[in-house]
């Protein structure tokens, strides 16, 4: 996976516009979204979602789980920051029941 470049202020500002519950973290460098499901087997299947998606786009977030709570944390390690990438996956991750 080539180098890709980092949003700007106003290229994130406009891809968080139409995504659901997502926030900035740490100045710029992640966006994160906590997710509360009606049981832990959800919350897993609702995982192993995102996964599949991370893999085809060879793209993988960070995904902390605790109990029925899952939180999805996205950064492109090899551009130092937010990419385009990031954005496309977090819209895919929305879509996800």
């Amino acid at each position: 996976m080539g180098k890709h470049p980092l949003l700007s202020e106003k290229e994130l500002e406009e891809g968080l516009s139409g995504l659901t519950g997502w926030k900035v973290e740490e100045e710029g460098k992640w966006i994160a979204r906590k997710r509360l499901f009606p049981s832990f087997m959800e919350a897993i299947a609702f995982v192993n979602q995102v996964a599949a998606i991370a893999e085809d786009r060879n793209h993988h977030p960070f995904i902390g789980i605790d109990y029925r709570r899952v939180t999805i944390r996205l950064t492109t390690w090899h551009s130092g920051g937010l990419t385009a990438l990031d954005i496309e996956s977090a819209k895919d991750y929305d879509r996800l029941p």
